[in-house]
């Protein structure tokens, strides 16, 4: 269920970025979305689960240690998980270098997921609703250039097949890792998390106007991310042990 459900996330954004990819304000408006549930599963669920275990004390060295490392991605990616992707200056992102970026990027993500007991847990689902945008936005990439076979030696589809198994084969390696670090794998990608909405989210806006719409937006994706949060069953302080 977990694999079907990450999986689907990219194919379903690729798709639509494929077809929809020339619309930049709809990718812009799903990546705003997306920050507003991302950024508040991260501080209702990852960063709880993180600081409640028995190392909680000395594991914010490790979410900074995430924010560093989505910095160093993102001089592969050009910053492409937030946006920052325009069709005329798109012969500056190397098909390759985005590619290793966006795959170590999920395959970390992943890790985690060994150790959710839960079908649908929040973190999956923030997850599988990160994925959608940034899959959009690949979507776009890969299947709305020009000169296609010059700009890259790779296929479209290799690329989008890596990124789509990326996070799977994360979560493959988790089950081999001690359960004991959950919480320091957990911290990275907090901090991963962090980095990403928050980079989307005080972004600033053109002319510093204030844009109703993006605050709108934000507030949509906190209220999910909520509403999720409220029906959802929290176990007692101490299940990372």
């Amino acid at each position: 269920m977990t694999v079907i459900l990450l999986i689907l996330s990219v194919i379903t954004g690729v798709f639509l970025g494929k077809h929809f990819g020339k619309k930049e304000k709809l990718a812009k408006n799903l990546l705003v979305l997306s920050a507003g549930f991302l950024i508040t599963i991260c501080l209702n669920e990852v960063f709880p689960q993180v600081y409640s275990s028995e190392a909680g004390s000395s594991l914010g060295i490790f979410v900074i240690a995430g924010v560093l490392l989505q910095m160093i991605l993102e001089a592969l990616t050009k910053g492409f998980e937030h946006g920052h992707f325009h069709h005329h200056n798109e012969h500056n992102i190397l098909p390759a270098a985005l590619m290793v970026g966006l795959f170590i990027h999920a395959f970390i993500e992943g890790i985690p997921l060994a150790n959710e007991k839960e079908h649908l847990s929040p973190y999956l689902l923030g997850i599988v609703f990160h994925n959608l945008p940034i899959s959009f936005i690949l979507g776009a990439f890969l299947f709305n250039r020009k000169n296609e076979s010059k700009t890259s030696p790779y296929p479209s589809l290799l690329i989008v097949a890596l990124f789509a198994l990326a996070s799977p084969m994360g979560m493959l390696l988790g089950n081999y890792f001690n359960p004991d670090l959950q919480p320091y794998f957990l911290a990275i990608v907090g901090g991963i998390f962090l980095h990403i909405s928050s980079v989307i989210i005080f972004e600033s806006n053109k002319n510093h106007n204030i844009d109703w719409v993006k605050i709108g937006l934000v507030i949509i994706g906190v209220s999910l991310a909520l509403i999720m949060h409220l029906f959802h069953h929290h176990p007692a302080a101490g299940h990372s042990h």
